[in-house]
């Protein structure tokens, strides 16, 4: 069985659907940041869309990063978790540290069209091996001394996927 040490990204999109609280959160104040920031690019209010803003508007592709703050605001309520990401027994597991922010679509007239996306890099595991649509998974770092490993079955799912795979330093 060859280990591989890898690191998953969830990839989580916001829009109007949102259900649950913390999304709406999200995609509510996401929103009204935006809007305040694009007045800077678009004082006359000339464009109405963010990609209008970023076609036409040097420089307006910066907003998704001064969007950002904004949502990372809200990311300690997750408690260092990939929200909506279970093992096959339904617990919440997956770490991450890093994330990326980027709003998709938007339009400054209309709260409806809002779209955001928040890319969850996970904490590096060590993929032990694949069964059928579950990945065998456990913490990167795990003790060598121990000869029991917790592990975690990932199921397959939309917008979950391997990121990045380590490979083994050549001998």
């Amino acid at each position: 069985m060859t280990e591989r040490v890898i690191t998953l990204c969830y990839r989580k999109i916001i829009d109007a659907a949102a259900t649950r609280p913390w999304d709406k959160l999200v995609l509510e104040d996401t929103y009204n940041e935006l809007r305040i920031q694009a007045q800077l690019y678009n004082p006359e209010r000339r464009f109405r869309t963010y990609a209008e803003l970023v076609h036409h508007v040097p420089g307006a592709s910066q907003l998704s990063f001064l969007v950002s703050g904004v949502a990372r605001g809200y990311l300690p309520q997750l408690g260092g978790l990939v929200p909506d990401v279970v093992d096959n027994l339904g617990r919440r597991f997956l770490r991450f540290s890093r994330f990326q922010f980027e709003i998709i679509n938007s339009d400054l007239l209309d709260k409806s069209r809002h779209q955001v996306t928040i890319n969850f890099f996970s904490d590096p595991l060590t993929w032990h091996a694949t069964i059928e649509n579950l990945l065998l998974v456990s913490a990167a770092a795990a003790d060598p001394e121990n000869r029991e490993i917790l592990t975690h079955l990932v199921p397959l799912q939309p917008f979950l996927g391997i990121y990045s795979i380590q490979t083994p330093a050549a001998v």
